[in-house]
């Protein structure tokens, strides 16, 4: 008995030991197994979400000369106008700032539009992009411009920004506006390519870019 007793804690020192080890393995395995699935899952949606609203702007003004730039509004900081401030900047960081919503698809984007075109969710003032940093709100000089788009360059508009975030790009012919074009009449295949993702659809959607 006096024997047994002397193994006793030797043996709790080695269950220790072992249970430690275990716990090491698994925690190792996790990390590894996470760290996979951020670089594989996430990365492309981070690099795509992280793109700076300027940045699409320009690439939305090379490709659609015709939507409109309002950008005459002067910084509250240097008295100065700001051209960088553009229509398009600011729509889309009401899109994914204010709205957080995906960039990766049309409906999200036609969302948007639709809230610009009263016809959604409304835009609150003290919200807008630009409210605190120009001394004008640009919010209903925006809205008027987006209403004054025809459809066609509404639905250009909305293939590009969601072409923008995908993790790859095809070269398209800028965009002109159609001006014989009417409510009445079908759109035109926009020149700029579809999502390689399926894009989201519900029954009615394609109402909201109605003029």
């Amino acid at each position: 008995m006096f024997g047994k007793n002397l193994h006793k804690p030797n043996y709790r020192k080695f269950s220790k030991s072992i249970q430690r080890q275990i716990l090491a393995a698994v925690f190792g395995l996790l990390l590894v197994v996470g760290g996979e699935y951020v670089k594989n899952g996430l990365e492309q949606p981070v690099m795509a979400q992280t793109m700076r609203p300027e940045s699409v702007a320009v690439l939305v003004y090379q490709r659609i000369p015709d939507i409109p730039k309002e950008n005459q509004y002067v910084r509250q900081e240097t008295g100065k106008v700001d051209a960088d401030n553009t229509l398009i900047s600011r729509l889309v960081r009401y899109h994914q700032d204010v709205k957080k919503r995906a960039t990766r698809f049309r409906l999200d984007w036609k969302l948007t539009l639709a809230d610009y075109l009263g016809v959604n969710e409304p835009i609150k003032p003290d919200r807008y992009p630009g409210r605190s940093s120009l001394q004008t709100n640009p919010l209903e000089g925006d809205r008027k411009a987006i209403q004054n788009l025809n459809r066609r360059l509404r639905e250009a508009l909305v293939d590009l920004l969601a072409n923008a975030y995908q993790p790859q790009q095809t070269d398209a012919q800028p965009v002109s506006p159609n001006p014989n074009s009417s409510p009445d009449q079908k759109p035109q295949p926009s020149a700029t390519p579809t999502p390689s993702s399926p894009s989201l659809s519900n029954p009615g959607d394609a109402q909201l870019l109605n003029p």
